[in-house]
């Protein structure tokens, strides 16, 4: 590993200054659980680590219009067990219990699941130089991309790593980021950014910035699912997920937010899926081709085409968990 000054601020102001001005040359470290894997396998070689997690938030308040404002650096567990979160932002606390394992949710964080870079084998194997890491070629294009996007995807073919962020966007919550000028108001949905527009890293966070706070607009009287669909039920990554936040007038729904996770380079909002929705009673019928809607752009690749499926599943049954139907 290469060496590295290690610091220790203990305010948000403190933690900024100490930041760089370039990409990889400055590491902000709060749970550890992605920086300090990539740096023992030669994927990032910082030149000062930043210990934030006694410069940040790590609680949640309530916001004057009725929200939450959740610290970047609240432990997942926390976030997962907050009896407020799970009443009125079940698709948090739910996505949350998910996380990893119970060590990885003790010890990760709020923000750092938001900013963990892509799981991809290529992107993760230090012997592959790819175009996430300056290369020429995605190698998942040709080799093996069972994981990998049938959204959104190219140049290069990530998905986006992070369970959070998805029902994060779905509840339309604000990023608070603190910089040397200030701070800043990001929309959850206007956050992540896409390989075609940036292929050097995977959000908005300028190098010299933190995500410092998660704001959470008031619920209202939304009805809310989340689903979820991995190989096993023990530690692994979800193959495809989504949370669905849908407005009621009466028994019909009056405005949607569709957003599956796993299945793009960002979590995907389905504006289709979101438009099918409007002015139906939640119905199998109406699940289903909501759920047709979602995936009807997918573009999958040599070996994840069980992908679609499995993404029309999980939104299908984010919307019937939504309405209480059954969805097995």
């Amino acid at each position: 590993m290469k060496p590295f000054a290690y610091l220790n601020p203990t305010s948000e102001k403190e933690a900024i200054g100490t930041l760089g001005t370039e990409h990889g040359t400055v590491a902000p470290l709060a749970g550890g659980q992605d920086l300090l894997a990539r740096m023992k396998d030669y994927l990032a070689q910082p030149d000062r680590v930043v210990n934030v997690k006694n410069a940040l938030d790590t609680t949640i308040t309530s916001t004057p219009d009725g929200g939450m404002k959740i610290g970047a650096a609240m432990r997942i567990v926390d976030l997962a067990e907050h009896a407020e979160v799970a009443q009125r932002y079940p698709a948090v606390a739910l996505a949350a219990v998910e996380v990893g394992t119970p060590q990885i949710r003790n010890q990760g964080t709020v923000g750092g699941n938001i900013n963990q870079r892509p799981r991809c084998w290529y992107f993760r194997n230090e012997e592959f130089v790819c175009l996430k890491k300056g290369g020429s070629v995605c190698f998942s294009v040709s080799g093996e991309n069972q994981f990998n996007a049938i959204l959104g995807g190219g140049p290069s073919f990530i998905v986006h790593p992070s369970s959070l962020a998805v029902p994060f966007v779905a509840y339309n919550a604000t990023f608070r980021l603190a910089g040397p000028k200030g701070e800043r108001m990001v929309r959850a949905g206007d956050y992540f950014t896409l390989p075609s527009k940036n292929l050097q890293t995977e959000n908005v966070l300028a190098p010299n910035e933190l995500l410092t706070h998660v704001i959470l607009p008031a619920p209202g009287a939304a009805k809310t699912g989340h689903y979820e669909v991995r190989y096993k039920a023990s530690h692994d990554w979800p193959i495809a997920f989504a949370t669905v936040v849908m407005s009621m007038n009466g028994d019909t729904i009056s405005s949607a937010r569709v957003v599956m996770g796993a299945v793009a380079p960002i979590p995907w909002r389905a504006e289709a899926a979101e438009a099918a929705l409007v002015g139906k009673k939640i119905t199998e019928e109406t699940a289903a081709a909501a759920a047709d809607a979602a995936l009807k752009g997918a573009r999958p690749m040599s070996r994840n085409a069980y992908k679609v499926q499995v993404a029309r599943t999980a939104v299908k049954r984010a919307i019937l968990r939504a309405g209480g139907l059954a969805t097995v």
